[in-house]
C-alpha cells in the first residue's frame, strides 16, 4: 500500500488527476478572487486566499454570493 491508500493505482494516472484537479483549483480560484477584488469584497478575498476548496467555494461565490450584491438598489 502507498502513501495515499491507493493501492495498485498506476501513478501516472494519480498524477494526472491530481494535475487536472489543481488546473481546476486554480482557475476557479483566480476567477473568484478576480472577481472579489474588483468587486471590493475584502472579506471574501482574504477567505477564498486561504481555505482552499478544490473551486466549490469559488464557484458559489461566482453564481450564488456575488450576484446578490449585482441587484441594482432602488
Amino acid at each position: 500500500m502507498n502513501l495515499l491508500g491507493l493501492g495498485s493505482f498506476p501513478p501516472v494516472l494519480a498524477w494526472g488527476i491530481f494535475g487536472l484537479l489543481l488546473i481546476w483549483s486554480i482557475y476557479w480560484k483566480g476567477m473568484a478572487l478576480w472577481k472579489s477584488a474588483r468587486k471590493s469584497d475584502n472579506v471574501w478575498f482574504i477567505v477564498m486566499m486561504i481555505v482552499n476548496t478544490v473551486g466549490i467555494l469559488e464557484i458559489l461565490y461566482i453564481y450564488v454570493f456575488s450576484k446578490k450584491a449585482e441587484t441594482p438598489q432602488s
